[in-house]
């Protein structure tokens, strides 16, 4: 056996293992996978009988560092719908390869969750686009050369070349819009670009970007949509706008701002995802 396909199959193995030790800690089957970003996490604390497991606990988990991430996924049911839900996730910038960032979900995909929504705290690159903003993610651009999918493909998770034409369901997006408006909650809907991080963007960063036509810009989420649509779940992506980027105003940026603002609009943002979830189960 080569190197790689070595690499690949202790990969694998180690995702087998992960998902083992999840389900013997419950006989919940979730339909939804929800991962809640920065300031976002108290989602989690709406569930029934929740069974809570620290990600140090899980056999090859990496551990977030970041503050604002609980760290732990919560399996438990809302209004009797099955989810699993990870307060937190682990990004590039904080040492871990793109095989390590995306683990959570290659879980979730062996684990026959077919569902993925994905949340973020995101700046503004858009005037249009306010602190306190949310906005339902349309698209993505990331020309960050490095890929969740580089190496030997896993068979089991999907094809070699996958298709990216509808990586955030449009169905879905249409769903979540229907439910935006029927709880007269205002929300944007535009393209989210994906920087590796830690630093914020520059000016200089900000301006190419917007004009590439994104409308706002972070370091987290990509990836995970990218092996989801590998392997064919369907996604929703939703960004708090908790900032407006580098040169939009003429004032720092900081984690503490990115903090703050998420904790000022989380009513809202749980009372629409919450609407979301219970119809889009419905619906499937």
């Amino acid at each position: 056996m080569s190197e790689q396909k070595h690499s690949s199959q202790t990969r694998l193995n180690q995702i087998i293992s992960a998902t083992g030790f999840i389900r013997s800690r419950t006989d919940i089957k979730p339909r939804f996978g929800i991962v809640l970003g920065s300031g976002l996490g108290s989602f989690a604390d709406y569930l029934d009988d929740p069974v809570r497991i620290k990600f140090e606990q899980i056999p090859h988990f990496p551990v977030s560092t970041v503050e604002g991430h609980e760290g732990q996924m919560v399996i438990g049911t809302f209004k009797e719908i099955p989810v699993l839900i990870l307060q937190g996730r682990f990004h590039y910038y904080e040492g871990y390869d793109m095989d390590q960032v995306v683990f959570p979900i290659r879980c979730m995909i062996r684990m026959g969750i077919p569902n993925l929504i994905v949340t973020n705290a995101a700046g503004s690159v858009d005037p249009d686009y306010m602190p306190g903003d949310l906005m339902l993610i349309e698209d993505h651009i990331k020309f960050h050369a490095d890929s969740p999918l580089r190496g030997p493909n896993i068979d089991a998770f999907g094809p070699r070349f996958n298709d990216m034409s509808d990586p955030y369901t449009q169905k879905v997006r249409t769903l979540a819009r229907a439910c935006a408006e029927e709880l007269s909650i205002p929300i944007k809907e535009g393209v989210y670009y994906y920087m590796a991080g830690p630093s914020y963007e520059t000016r200089s960063e900000v301006r190419a970007i917007r004009t590439l036509g994104a409308n706002a810009v972070g370091m987290s989420t990509v990836p995970e949509v990218i092996v989801a649509a590998h392997a064919g779940m369907n996604v929703m992506g939703l960004s708090c706008i908790t900032n407006m980027a580098t040169g939009i105003l003429d004032r720092p940026i900081g984690h503490e701002e990115v903090i703050k603002t998420g904790e000022s609009v989380k009513e809202t943002f749980i009372r629409l995802l919450q609407e979301i979830l219970v119809k889009w189960d419905q619906d499937s």
